[in-house]
């Protein structure tokens, strides 16, 4: 994967912006523009969800952005806390049955970050639809775990009863989880799949006279992927919607590992995107997994002062205005301050398989 050197700051002088704006949605509007929907971050962590479309050059280049506003402001219970609260991280997927757009968000209440969906006909207005619910699978219980990382497959895939149904990707943090918390624990962790997957999770949502409120109720599950590398040995996680290439359900996704600082010598976090390869037959088994990172952080300080070494890639675009149609870019969260953009191009054979485990039931 390529860096592009097209990147997007925060507007000086806008109070939503002033700790940043990061971590975007991408998707084509029924208008072909592509439009960015980014977390965009005022005082106090106050995090909205912005709406820009992308600029491009003649040469079908990403150069800029026109911000539009605001599609999202904490409003709804869930969305709220004390002194603030949190609209973060969107995903969109146009979901062919539904004839919508599907955004999937992390909500910020007192009882932390959970997912929240929304839906829109044109990417300008959208309906909330609340928070996911999901049953539980045999001792594996999710609610009241935090939840984040949530993805939307476009088109309904095969169920475990191979029955098709809507489905999402996600990464529940039970307890003792966070890539902080594994760092700070002593001695060699062992990595619990029950806990530390991401998980194809879905929705018995029938593809016509449909109540929106369907789509919050996720009944069955599978395990898809666990940490098996050094650059995500902490903590793996969703990255950008899934989507049909030459080989199968492309997912960018994102790792967690520790490295020494430089300069202290203490542990710091890195967030590093990686590629999956899903069937299209039995979407739980991983065709292939990068052994690798194809794209990595370069460690930076920013105008707040805050250093950071985070890559997360949240949205994707293919391009065959371009030229090839196993071309896509891949917007990303860069340093937790600012939007990136990279070149993905797959090729024709996929790599050999690395340390892929088998898929789980």
């Amino acid at each position: 994967m390529r860096p592009l050197e097209f990147v997007v700051e925060p507007e000086v002088g806008n109070p939503y912006e002033v700790e940043g704006v990061l971590n975007p949605a991408a998707a084509r509007g029924p208008d072909g523009d592509l439009y960015l929907f980014p977390r965009i971050v005022g005082a106090g962590n106050y995090s909205r969800i912005g709406i820009m479309r992308v600029l491009f050059d003649d040469h079908g280049e990403p150069h800029g952005v026109e911000r539009l506003g605001v599609a999202l402001e904490p409003e709804a219970p869930y969305e709220l806390r004390p002194n603030g609260g949190g609209c973060e991280d969107p995903r969109i997927s146009y979901v062919e049955p539904l004839r919508r757009y599907v955004m999937t968000y992390t909500a910020f209440s007192p009882d932390g970050p959970r997912i929240a969906l929304a839906l829109s006909k044109d990417l300008l207005s959208w309906q909330r639809l609340g928070l996911a619910t999901f049953e539980p699978f045999e001792q594996v219980h999710f609610e009241g775990v935090d939840n984040k990382d949530a993805v939307c497959f476009p088109v309904a895939i095969p169920n475990p009863s191979d029955r098709p149904e809507l489905a999402i990707l996600h990464r529940p943090l039970f307890p003792g989880t966070r890539a902080e918390e594994i760092s700070a624990a002593d001695g060699d962790h062992v990595v619990d799949p029950d806990l530390e997957s991401i998980w194809i999770s879905y929705s018995t949502v029938p593809f016509s006279g449909m109540d929106p409120a369907q789509l919050l109720s996720f009944t069955s599950h599978h395990r898809l992927a666990s940490p098996v590398s050094p650059w995500e040995h902490l903590k793996i996680g969703s990255g950008t919607p899934p989507v049909m290439s030459r080989h199968g359900w492309l997912v960018v996704y994102h790792g967690v590992s520790d490295v020494p600082g430089a300069s202290t010598g203490q542990d710091r976090l890195t967030y590093a995107a990686g590629v999956m390869v899903l069937s299209v037959e039995r979407p739980n088994v991983v065709l292939y997994r990068s052994a690798n990172p194809v794209l990595v952080p370069t460690p930076s300080r920013d105008r707040r002062g805050t250093p950071s070494d985070v890559v997360f890639p949240t949205g994707i675009d293919r391009r065959d205005d371009i030229g090839s149609p196993h071309r896509y870019d891949v917007y990303f969260g860069l340093n937790d301050y600012r939007i990136g953009v990279a070149r993905l191009d797959v090729p024709p054979d996929l790599p050999d398989l690395v340390e892929v485990p088998e898929p789980l039931a």
